[in-house]
């Protein structure tokens, strides 16, 4: 497949529309929510206006119409809203997923939930512990692919939650215990680093080589705990290689809000990542290179693809597309290699309005434009 200079990417998941939850809860839409719907389909086009559900959606039936129907509703919401504002790979926005933690440990045997712990903010996940082997019910996420595979323009790319995340936000009694005697820091690692590649084996593992026989070919493995502990990126290098080695894919690894320096030289040693999915945008601002980071690719030798995040996730202010082209030509310039660099927001979108998120993609698109032009110029 022919690509541009510095093609675009989505990276993780968008808010979901208020008619969206209401309409999977059953609830009546009211006025607002109704209006958002109408809105966002006359921009996007992704619902039939002539659909008999549609009209009883937006009339007094919603109830009648069903969950499964609002989130395939949702599912082509996202896939139409990045692919409307022009990018290259694309996804749902994660529409089906409640969160990237919950939903794959429910597939899973050997857990069991023991209640709700603050992640950040007011924002609460359901947190297991693991006590028992391990065993993959199913594999997870295929027909949320096949649908997104049937309905997409772009290239589909798939995110799926990591095996050291999951390992990281989960109590773990099974190993620990499987080790006798004083729990000493050494033995915790011991018993992390078992449980991390148990994780990456019996369900990360098989459901990568199911998602890739449905034909997925490009596949975003999602780390997010990486940064809370460098002293463990080893452990996240071995989860990331027991459950790609010798898969036929394209992985990437999206690792967001940490100090990357810290987990290298460790992060060299992921075999089958071709791209790393960073943060940039977030701390690009007055008095500090937010792309300075990219010089400690070039001081290990690493030449793998680099997914750039140009777009700041957590304000509204929404970048130009001439500075957006700044942030792509000075990483360019840094890595030597125009043509190892995807653009892509920071991180999802989920925290940001949906308005603010179409227009910082749509900015996204024509800077990553605008920087081709400049870099034709140069050559």
């Amino acid at each position: 497949m022919t690509r541009p200079l510095y093609p675009t990417q989505e990276i993780g998941s968008l808010a979901k529309p208020s008619w969206q939850l209401k309409g999977q809860r059953g609830e009546p839409l009211d006025e607002r929510a109704r209006a958002e719907f109408s809105e966002w389909n006359d921009r996007l086009g992704f619902a039939a206006k002539d659909d008999p559900a549609l009209r009883a959606f937006l009339g007094d039936a919603s109830r009648e119409v069903g969950a499964a129907t609002v989130r395939d509703w949702g599912a082509l919401f996202g896939l139409k809203f990045f692919e409307t504002a022009g990018l290259d790979r694309v996804y749902d926005g994660e529409a089906r997923r409640v969160e990237m933690y919950e939903y794959p440990i429910r597939q899973m045997h050997g857990f069991q939930f023991q209640g709700h712990v603050r992640s950040f903010d007011n924002k609460y996940y359901l947190k297991a512990a693991v006590t028992g082997e391990i065993r993959l019910d199913r594999p997870y996420h295929l027909e949320e692919f096949d649908f997104v595979r049937t309905h997409a323009a772009g290239e589909p790319k798939l995110p799926i939650t990591g095996p050291y995340t999951l390992a990281d936000w989960t109590y773990n009694e099974y190993y620990l215990a499987r080790h006798p005697g004083w729990k000493t820091r050494a033995v915790r690692r011991s018993a992390q680093r078992e449980f991390v590649v148990e994780l990456a084996r019996r369900a990360l593992r098989p459901t990568l080589q199911a998602l890739i026989a449905r034909g997925c070919r490009v596949i975003q493995i999602d780390e997010p705990a990486a940064g809370t502990h460098p002293d463990e990126a080893d452990l996240v290098v071995e989860g990331f290689n027991a459950a790609t080695e010798g898969l036929d894919a394209e992985f990437s690894m999206h690792i967001c809000f940490s100090d990357y320096r810290t987990l290298f030289p460790a992060l060299l040693e992921a075999k089958r990542c071709r791209q790393w999915a960073w943060e940039f945008a977030n701390r690009d601002i007055e008095g500090r290179d937010g792309y300075e980071i990219l010089h400690v690719l070039r001081e290990y030798g690493d030449t793998r693809d680099v997914g750039l995040g140009v777009l700041d996730v957590h304000r509204d202010e929404v970048e130009t597309p001439p500075k957006v082209a700044e942030r792509i030509g000075r990483a360019a310039k840094i890595l030597g290699d125009p043509g190892r660099i995807w653009v892509n927001p920071d991180c999802g979108l989920r925290t940001r309005r949906l308005g603010i998120a179409y227009a910082k993609l749509t900015n996204m698109v024509e800077g990553a434009r605008l920087a081709r032009v400049e870099q034709d110029g140069r050559s």
